[in-house]
């Protein structure tokens, strides 16, 4: 999870993190960022990205440091999870904070549920598969079809604006 918020209480941290799960044609994977995160993968969705890695290439400009988070966190998720034996998951799962759980695959109904269960401020899906957002629960900052936010540059939010307006085949639920 960033961690590196100047503009921030070291508090607000754990209150304003939620769950993104990203479900592409080779499954899910989920992760638990900053909510400031929404608006740049909202922006990445108007690109209409087919994989997570294409997602998170087009978030990179507007909220640096995603993609190695993420991709970086599932290269440990492989190293130690093989198929059919996910006690290092489960325990991660066991013993971390819900805000402080790594990236992980669904790979199995015990994972899935993890991944579908909201974190502090909430837990949002982008199916990029079926073109959709569904916010399960967002109490930090609603994504709208159309909205604007600032570029986080790794260490903090910066004054440059980015907006965004979702495509008309992409869905908000609800």
């Amino acid at each position: 999870m960033l961690h590196s918020r100047n503009d921030r209480g070291k508090g607000d941290e754990a209150v304003n993190v939620l769950r993104c799960t990203i479900i592409d044609a080779r499954g899910s994977v989920s992760f638990v960022a900053h909510a400031d995160v929404l608006p740049a993968l909202a922006r990445a969705c108007t690109d209409n990205p087919r994989t997570l890695e294409q997602l998170l290439d087009a978030t990179a400009p507007y909220y640096e440091g995603l993609r190695e988070q993420v991709l970086n966190g599932l290269a440990m998720f492989d190293e130690r999870n093989v198929a059919g034996h996910y006690e290092s998951i489960h325990q991660a799962l066991d013993l971390c904070a819900p805000y402080e759980q790594p990236v992980f695959r669904v790979v199995d109904d015990r994972t899935r549920e993890a991944s579908l269960s909201p974190v502090k401020a909430g837990a949002v899906v982008f199916n990029l598969r079926a073109k959709r957002i569904i916010q399960i629960q967002n109490t930090y900052r609603e994504i709208t079809r159309r909205g604007a936010s600032r570029v986080f540059d790794g260490v903090r939010m910066t004054n440059e604006v980015f907006s965004y307006q979702l495509p008309r085949e992409w869905a908000l639920v609800p």
